[in-house]
């Protein structure tokens, strides 16, 4: 799977979801994606509104689920905490948008 084939798409969906930035990591940006793969994100959404902020959260989930016809794994930027598990994203996350 090319993840660049459906930028466009992308940040259409980010535009319309109040995203700060998008970053995709693991398995799909490498050679290791398989058919039954997820494809894993990092969102950081523009809300300070809990109710505002998981209606967006939410519907972008589901969007790029139905955009990929994949799982969708939507980390949530300002919930990664473990330092060994930001540090390892980190050397392999590539920037898909940022507003």
């Amino acid at each position: 799977m090319n993840i660049d084939d459906y930028i466009k798409d992308i940040n259409g969906l980010c535009k319309a979801h109040k995203v700060r930035t998008l970053f995709v990591f693991g398995s799909v940006i490498t050679e290791n994606f398989r058919p039954d793969s997820d494809i894993d994100f990092i969102v950081d959404i523009n809300s300070n509104d809990p109710i505002d902020y998981a209606e967006n959260y939410f519907d972008l989930k589901f969007k790029l689920e139905d955009l990929f016809k994949k799982p969708i794994d939507l980390l949530e930027r300002k919930g990664l905490k473990n330092s060994h598990l930001i540090q390892s994203i980190n050397n392999s996350k590539r920037m898909l948008y940022e507003a």
